[in-house]
């Protein structure tokens, strides 16, 4: 992707009009340009591409390609990859769901922005109030003067994913906010979606009030100021690497490689208050655990990204050629490997080859699929979300087939192990494979 074509030549325009060095008059050029200019790219992953998304339209270039950032580079310098299980249970609406902690810091999405921001010397501004008017006008103030900003949002109250009214306040990642038209009451949102999404300012506002955790959170990433050379992206790729070998080497079994271990036994033991056998003991809401599974670890499904083990692989391969270090692109493919196990459990939770599993993994990649149209596709998602909860709500009550569900865990248990497996053992050449 060219960033902004005709870049150049306005800074030298305005060069030659004001008198200004080549710096401060690209700063300028670049805190005024329209929504209209804003470039949407798709994405795979809500946090490693709302940074890389702003970065590219703010004109940062990796000094080593001469193109923007992609995701994948984000995703190395941000620390890589993390590793975490959550099992929810709501009991108010019979619904058990899963949360995973495929990202560094997944916990922290806040710190994790500010850490790969600097490390990438981009100056990034984290605001927060308590204020809805305050917050209003901070977003107005920053999205005016034509900079975009990631907020931090509730799924529910943003509306594009057309979720059930009972799944407001359950949470969201963040989006970027490039424009907004006051006139038609709208925000202009770059979700990954690949053409224009619109979002009512009165739901971006609620959406952004929703959730205490991170109320009315913005952050404005300053990339016009940034200098980024060879020398300082190397550094940033070495820090990023050393962090992922030491980060998921350590023991935890909550936000290390063990919580996949910890995820595995559940599956199949029964001593513990959370194993699968005894909180799926009545068969209740366990068609929709299953789902979320498939939501969580396919990058084509949900809103989440996947297990980000292939893009991370990406960055490998990126890193190597940048470092001059082959043994990184060998380690890369021990983590496409992981990427195929998890892959491998995803299948064994939701069968594309029996109903009524096959239909809820074709309606979720169809509803993704449809989001990334933006606006064009909005009323195609609504109806697509309407079969697929729907479909949840069908068979919450009971799992299709009880009589498989001993077969299902024990599979489930026997995919996530050798995931687990294939986990470490990546660790363990990307370990081996550092030029440092």
């Amino acid at each position: 992707m060219t960033a902004h074509k005709h870049l150049k030549e306005r800074i030298r325009a305005r060069m030659a009009r004001t008198g200004e060095s080549y710096t401060t008059a690209r700063r300028h050029v670049l805190n005024a340009l329209p929504p209209a200019e804003y470039q949407l790219t798709g994405g795979v992953h809500p946090d490693t591409h709302a940074i890389a998304g702003v970065l590219a339209n703010r004109g940062l270039l990796d000094p080593h390609s001469g193109r923007p950032l992609t995701e994948a580079m984000v995703l190395g310098v941000g620390g890589g990859l993390g590793a975490g299980y959550i099992l929810w249970e709501f009991k108010a609406h019979d619904l058990r769901t899963l949360v995973f902690g495929f990202r560094n810091s997944w916990q922290y999405p806040d710190r994790w922005a500010l850490k790969t921001c600097a490390r990438l010397g981009v100056p990034a501004g984290l605001h927060e109030t308590g204020s809805p008017r305050r917050a209003g006008q901070e977003l107005s103030a920053a999205v005016g003067q034509g900079v975009p900003v990631i907020a931090w949002a509730d799924q529910q109250a943003l509306g594009y994913r057309h979720l059930p009214a009972w799944l407001e306040g359950y949470g969201g990642h963040p989006v970027t906010i490039y424009g907004i038209d006051e006139r038609a009451g709208v925000a202009l949102v770059d979700d990954r979606n690949r053409a224009p999404l619109t979002v009512p300012l009165d739901a971006l506002a609620a959406a952004r009030a929703r959730v205490g955790s991170y109320r009315h959170r913005l952050v404005a990433l300053d990339a016009p100021a940034a200098e980024l050379d060879a020398d300082g992206l190397r550094k940033a790729v070495r820090d990023g690497l050393a962090e992922q070998v030491e980060h998921l080497g350590r023991r935890s079994d909550s936000f290390s490689l063990p919580a996949f271990r910890k995820w595995a036994r559940l599956l199949s033991s029964t001593g513990n208050a959370k194993a699968w056998p005894k909180v799926f003991a009545d068969r209740v809401s366990l068609f929709d655990a299953c789902l979320s599974v498939y939501e969580n670890l396919e990058p084509t499904a949900g809103s989440g990204g996947g297990n980000l083990r292939g893009l991370y692989a990406q960055f490998l391969e990126e890193a190597a050629g940048l470092l001059a270090a082959p043994p990184l692109a060998e380690a890369a493919g021990a983590y496409r490997e992981a990427a195929t196990r998890w892959h491998q459990v995803a299948e064994v939770a939701l069968p594309a080859d029996r109903e009524p599993f096959a239909e809820a993994r074709r309606l979720t990649d169809r509803l993704q699929a449809q989001v990334e149209r933006g606006d064009a596709g909005r009323e195609q998602a609504a109806a697509t979300a309407a079969r697929l909860w729907a479909l949840r709500d069908r068979w919450r009550p009971r799992f299709p087939g009880d009589d498989g569900v001993d077969a299902l865990l024990a599979g489930l248990a026997a995919a996530v192990g050798a995931a687990c497996g294939a986990e470490e053992a990546a660790l363990t050449a990307l370990a081996g494979a550092l030029p440092f």
